[in-house]
C-alpha cells in the first residue's frame, strides 16, 4: 500500500511539472505570435514598428495571457495525455485560439487603440499552430520513432486478410506499435478495385485465391483475418485456404466490434475450429418464446454441467420466480451458484445437492420446491467408461430419469424436458440405450400425465466436459499424438450455446410426447477436425504433430444419427427444428413390467444387463456383436 501512494505522489508530481512547463510555453507562444505577426507587418525591421502599435502589444500582454490561459484551463488542455492527442484536441485549441483573438480585437480597441487587421489575423493563425504543434509534436515523434517500413524488424511476417475498415485500422496499430512483434507484409482482399493499392502504406497483393502464394512470396509467418462482417460459410471457405500454409491463424471476433470501435489487436483470438464448421449459428428469438418461464419456479437437474450451467444461465435472465439447480457434483454446483449469485443478485436461486437416484431426496424436492417447470440434464454420458459400468449407467439415467419423471407428474409440473443425444437411434452402446429408454418412458408417461413430455436431441457439443475439442487440444499442446478413433468416424457438433437455445424452444413448442431435432447442417469427420486444429496451430499434421488411429472404442459408431426412419420429420417455426412423432410402443404393460425386471438386475449388479435392454430397446446392438461398432 505505501509503494502504491510513493508511486501515486511521485505520478502527481510528474504530471505537475509538465503541466507547469506547457504552461510556461503557452505564455510564450501566445505573446510571441502577435508579437512576430507585428513584426512581419513592419517589413521584418523591428525599427519600423510605430512606437503606439509596440507600446500596445506590451500593455496587453497580462491581459491577453490572462485572457488565454483561462480558456486553455475551461476546455481542460491541461489535462490531455499527450500520447493519446487527436482531432478533439485539435477541436479545442482551434476555439481557444479563436476567442483569444476575438478578445483580443475587443481589449485592444476597447482599452488601447486598433492595431492593423495584418496584426489580428497573422498574430490569430500563428498562436493556433504554436499551441496545437507542441501538443502534436510528441504524438509525431513516437510515430516517426515507432513506425516501421512495411515487412522490416523483427517480429512475424504478417498477412492482412480484409483491406476494409477493420483491416486497416488493425494495420495501422501494428504498424504504430513499439510492442507489437509483427511485421506487416501484405494484404488480401476479394474487391478487385482494391488489388494493387496501397492500405497505410501496405500493398494488397490479390484475393483469397493469392493466399498460398502470397505466404510463399512475402515468406508469411502469421495470417490475420479482419473481416468481422463475413458470414460462417465465407470465413469457412478463407479459413480452409489460409490452415493448408502452415502460418499461425488469427481473427477478429465479430462485426459488433467494428460498430463499437473495438477494433484493435487486443480483439485477435485463434480461430476456433467452430469457425470451421461452416454454417451459421441457429437463432433462437428467445426474448419472444421465453414468456412460459416468467414468474415460474424451475428446477435444472445436472445444473452444474456443461449444458446445464448454461440452461442456468439463460434462464436467469427471464425472470423465474425460482430457479433450482440440483447436482450431484457440489463443486460444479458451488461455481454455478456464485456466478448467479453476482450476475443476478435479484434471481431466487435454490441450489442443491443430491442424486436423482435418490427416490426420498426427489420427492422432498418436488413436495417442497413444486417446481412448475423441470429441465432434465442428469446423466451421465461418456461413452466408454459406461460400456464398463453398464448397470451405474442404466441406474442413473434410466431411473434417475424415470424417478424425477414420476415426481415432476405426482408433483403437478407443467413440463418436462429431457436432455437427450443422437446416440439413442438404433444405439450400439449403453449410454445410447439407456437415452433411448429414457425417451421411451417419456414418451409414454406423457400419455397418462398431466405434465407435458418432451425430448431434445442432439449431437456432439463442441467444448463441453468431455468432447473431443479440448482432448485435442491438450495432446496438440503437450506435443502430440493426436489420438482419433478411426480414419473414417464423423460427428455432427454444435456449440454450447445453440444445444441450450434447442432446450429452451423445444419448452416453449411443447405439446407433448415429442422429440426435437436439431437440423446441424454437414457432419464432420473427426480426423479432418483433429488435422484443422494442428493445422490451425500453425503446426503440419504427421510431421510436428503425429496422428495416431486407436481403434473404435466398444459400442462407438463410425457415424451417428438424428432419427430414427419411422419417426419421420414434423417441421416447427424454426426452420433448423424439426421434430420427430412418437414411436408407439405396443405393449406398455409389457415395457414396464421389463422396466422393473431391468431395475432389479441392475440392483444386483447382473451381468445380464445387455440382453435385458436388449428386450426393451429392439433397435439395440451391444458392443459384443462384431459389427457393431460399424452399424448405423
Amino acid at each position: 500500500m505505501g509503494e502504491q501512494k510513493r508511486e501515486g505522489k511521485w505520478k502527481l508530481q510528474h504530471w505537475v511539472k509538465i503541466a507547469l512547463l506547457l504552461v510556461l510555453y503557452d505564455v510564450t507562444a501566445m505573446n510571441l505570435a502577435y508579437g512576430t505577426a507585428l513584426w512581419l507587418r513592419f517589413d521584418l525591421h523591428y525599427t519600423a514598428i510605430p512606437k503606439e502599435y509596440l507600446y500596445t502589444w506590451i500593455q496587453y500582454i497580462p491581459i491577453h495571457t490572462a485572457c488565454t490561459l483561462l480558456l486553455l484551463l475551461s476546455l481542460k488542455l491541461y489535462r490531455s495525455i499527450w500520447r493519446y492527442v487527436s482531432f478533439h484536441e485539435l477541436e479545442l485549441v482551434f476555439f481557444a485560439s479563436l476567442g483569444s483573438l476575438i478578445l483580443h480585437v475587443a481589449g485592444t480597441c476597447v482599452f488601447f487603440r486598433r492595431m492593423p487587421v495584418s496584426y489580428y489575423v497573422v498574430g490569430g493563425m500563428l498562436e493556433f499552430a504554436l499551441l496545437a504543434g507542441v501538443r502534436f509534436s510528441y504524438r509525431l515523434f513516437r510515430l516517426v520513432r515507432t513506425r516501421r517500413t512495411p515487412g522490416s524488424g523483427q517480429g512475424l511476417n504478417t498477412m492482412i486478410v480484409g483491406a476494409g475498415s477493420a483491416g486497416r485500422m488493425l494495420t495501422r496499430e501494428i504498424i504504430s506499435s513499439e510492442h507489437l512483434k509483427m511485421n506487416v507484409c501484405c494484404a488480401i482482399d476479394d474487391n478487385p478495385n482494391k488489388v494493387g493499392r496501397f492500405m497505410e502504406g501496405i500493398p494488397i497483393v490479390g484475393s483469397r485465391k493469392d493466399i498460398p502464394a502470397m505466404v510463399e512470396k512475402y515468406k508469411i509467418q502469421k495470417i490475420l483475418l479482419a473481416i468481422p462482417q463475413a458470414t460462417a460459410h465465407q470465413k469457412k471457405e478463407i479459413l480452409n485456404i489460409c490452415k493448408e500454409t502452415s502460418c499461425e491463424i488469427q481473427s477478429l471476433p465479430g462485426m459488433y466490434q467494428l460498430v463499437n470501435g473495438e477494433v484493435s489487436v487486443r480483439q485477435l483470438r485463434d480461430v476456433s475450429v467452430e469457425e470451421l464448421l461452416g454454417r451459421e449459428p441457429v437463432q433462437v428469438k428467445l426474448d419472444e418464446i421465453m414468456d412460459y418461464v416468467q414468474d415460474q419456479v424451475v428446477l435444472v437437474t445436472g445444473g452444474g454441467g456443461s449444458i446445464g450451467s448454461e440452461l442456468c444461465r439463460q434462464l436467469a435472465t427471464h425472470h423465474p420466480k425460482k430457479l433450482i439447480i440440483f447436482d450431484i457434483y457440489e463443486n460444479n454446483a458451488y461455481d454455478i451458484q456464485q456466478e448467479l449469485k453476482r450476475r443476478h443478485p435479484e434471481l431466487g436461486l435454490e441450489v442443491l445437492i443430491g442424486s436423482v437416484r435418490d427416490l426420498g431426496r426427489m420427492d422432498d424436492l418436488f413436495r417442497n420446491y413444486r417446481p412448475d417447470i423441470v429441465y432434465h440434464a442428469a446423466a451421465h454420458k461418456h461413452v466408454p467408461l459406461m460400456e464398463d459400468s453398464p448397470n451405474e449407467a442404466i441406474k442413473n439415467n434410466v431411473f434417475g430419469t424415470y424417478q424425477t419423471a414420476l415426481m415432476a407428474s405426482r408433483y403437478g409440473a407443467k413440463r418436462f424436458v429431457l436432455i437427450s443425444t443422437d446416440k439413442a437411434v438404433n444405439p450400439t452402446n449403453i449410454m445410447g440405450a439407456s437415452k433411448r429408454l429414457c425417451e421411451m418412458i417419456i414418451q409414454t408417461m406423457n400419455k397418462t400425465s398431466e405434465t407435458e413430455f418432451v425430448a431434445v436431441r442432439f449431437g456432439n457439443v463442441l467444448g463441453s466436459n468431455g468432447s473431443v475439442i479440448p482432448l485435442f487440444r491438450r495432446q496438440i499442446a503437450e506435443g502430440g499424438p493426436v489420438t482419433v478413433t478411426h480414419k473414417d468416424i464423423i460427428r455432427y457438433f454444435m456449440t454450447i450455446p445453440e444445444a441450450v437455445s434447442l432446450v429452451l424452444q423445444a419448452g416453449a413448442y411443447a405439446k407433448g410426447g415429442e422429440i426435437f431435432v436439431l437440423d446441424m447442417g454437414e457432419p464432420v469427420r473427426i480426423d479432418d477436425l483433429a488435422r484443422n486444429l494442428i493445422k490451425l496451430s500453425g503446426l503440419v499434421p504427421d510431421v510436428d504433430i503425429p496422428v495416431v488411429y486407436t481403434g473404435l472404442r466398444p459400442g462407438e459408431k463410425l457415424y451417428e444419427e438424428m432419427l430414427m426412419e419411422e419417426e419421420g420429420l414434423q417441421a416447427t417455426e424454426n426452420e433448423m427444428i424439426r421434430i420427430g412423432k412418437p414411436i408407439e410402443i405396443e405393449d406398455e404393460e409389457l415395457f414396464f413390467q421389463r422396466l422393473a425386471g431391468l431395475k432389479e438386475a441392475c440392483n444386483r449388479n447382473s451381468e445380464e444387463i445387455r440382453s435385458l435392454i436388449r428386450s426393451l430397446v429392439p433397435t439395440y446392438q451391444d458392443a459384443g456383436n462384431e459389427n457393431a461398432g460399424k452399424l448405423a
